[in-house]
């Protein structure tokens, strides 16, 4: 597909982008654990036989560390990272933004070691190089604790065999100029998502779709033959679960357990508090006491309702970018969170580990902190326990799918920020913007973050009104 049906590809959105762009740092922060190389990269993508000509010239001239070097064997290219000559024999590395080595890492290598030892290199190892998750930063960076590196020669030259018999097999299919009928599953979101499931997918309905069930359900629908929900024969065993989902879409009614509704709102207690945090997961670290894909809480909103009819209160914060916002948003957040009354989050979880982690990096507040934790009440359970059932919701109780169901006039489609991976490259972006960017990204933040804590709002006067 890659290489006569391009135009099919799935758009790039932004998040990719900045996926992408992050890994590129990583590589690029590695060739600090060999410093001195020479770069063999090409001008751009698709011209990487320059690339394959400045490698030979490099190793004809006798460096001894070249990035990106780029090799050639039979209309098989490939790149590595980092090629590090020791006497007479080359040592590979290849960088990955994960914290471990996986399969797909290895048969990466395995490709990597077919094609240089074919073109005649003598490569005594190769290894990933990879994030420590264990590495916490103090101060400057250290980028040899930062990394791991992990030799995979051995797996690399077990795979010899795969790896040429995978190649012919391509190189024939790419001969024939026919897309090969390969069915949907799993496997196009393993070990990474297909670039072009838009296209894949085009059979499928886009309303009433078995894949609004769960991923195992649906799969196996799918490998029975079915595509759409109203096609499920009523004696098809699904799990009780599943089997509701798929009742009260076909009745179109909704499932209301007054009862447990009315438990669980029972034992809130005025003030509430309605919160919300955002945070940034960077794989290189930035700040003090951090670790690589550490959750990193820049922003929270609040809503707070003093009595059961007084008007709502809302506090918020926001970090500038650049600086360590941990220290001032705690500051700020007990300022607002009081020491009694209930805490309201949506999948509580999540706000609760950050607030632990941040007792654990300010021991000072920690009693302050913990004390906050045991007031915390998770909002989303009376969905996800399925007391509160639409068939709108199609399966899920994610915020995102509850609200516009149940609040109509509340919509996060018309916010320049919809969803929380867009805050957090929205956030990160902050430190390398103008001015007026910068004003009026902030102002999309807040409203976003302001979005989640007054959903909650909403929802818990809805329940209220269900069971009333």
């Amino acid at each position: 597909m890659h290489k006569y049906g391009r135009d099919l590809r799935n758009p790039i959105d932004d998040g990719q982008q900045f996926i992408m762009q992050a890994g590129t740092d990583v590589g690029e922060l590695a060739r600090q654990l060999f410093p001195g190389g020479v770069d063999a990269a090409p001008p751009d993508a698709y011209a990487y036989q320059i690339s394959v000509e400045k490698t030979k010239a490099f190793i004809r001239q006798g460096e001894s560390i070249i990035y990106e070097a780029a090799f050639q064997f039979e209309g098989v290219l490939c790149a590595l990272d980092i090629l590090v000559r020791k006497g007479n024999a080359w040592y590979a590395f290849e960088v990955k933004s994960s914290t471990s080595v996986k399969a797909q890492h290895v048969q990466d290598a395995a490709l990597q070691y077919f094609v240089t030892t074919n073109c005649g290199l003598l490569v005594h190892d190769i290894s990933i190089v990879f994030l420590n998750n264990q590495y916490v930063r103090k101060g400057a960076l250290d980028t040899q604790q930062l990394f791991s590196t992990q030799s995979v020669v051995d797996e690399a030259k077990a795979l010899q065999d795969f790896v040429n018999d995978k190649i012919q097999a391509f190189k024939t299919m790419l001969v024939q100029r026919n897309v090969p009928v390969v069915d949907i599953g799993p496997h196009c979101f393993t070990p990474y998502g297909c670039d072009f499931t838009n296209h894949c997918f085009s059979h499928m309905p886009s309303e009433d779709s078995i894949f609004e069930l769960p991923d195992r359900t649906a799969w196996k629908l799918y490998a029975d033959g079915y595509k759409a929900l109203h096609h499920i024969p009523d004696d098809y065993e699904l799990s009780d679960k599943v089997n509701m989902q798929l009742l009260h879409h076909r009745t179109g009614e909704v499932f209301i357990d007054k009862a447990q509704i009315r438990k669980f709102l029972l034992p809130l207690t005025h003030p509430l508090y309605f919160f919300d945090f955002e945070t940034i997961m960077p794989g290189i670290p930035e700040f003090d006491e951090s670790k690589p894909y550490q959750q990193i809480p820049f922003q929270y909103s609040l809503h707070v309702q003093r009595t059961r009819y007084a008007a709502l209160e809302h506090f918020s914060f926001l970090g500038d970018g650049i600086r360590d916002p941990r220290s001032e948003l705690l500051i700020s957040m007990l300022q607002h969170l009081g020491t009694t009354g209930s805490i309201l989050c949506y999948n509580m979880n999540f706000e609760k580990q950050r607030i632990k982690e941040l007792a654990t990096l300010y021991p000072n507040f920690e009693k302050e902190l913990l004390a906050i934790n045991e007031r915390v009440v998770d909002l989303m359970i009376p969905f996800a326990r399925r007391w509160y059932y639409h068939p709108d919701f199609k399966g899920s109780y994610s915020i995102k799918a509850v609200l516009p169901v149940l609040i109509p006039e509340l919509r996060y489609d018309v916010l320049p920020i919809q969803e929380g991976g867009m805050a957090s490259l929205a956030y990160v972006q902050l430190k390398w913007q103008d001015d007026e960017t910068i004003s009026l990204q902030r102002q999309q933040l807040m409203d976003y973050c302001k979005m989640d804590t007054l959903a909650m709002v909403k929802i818990l006067e809805y329940l209220r009104q269900v069971i009333s």
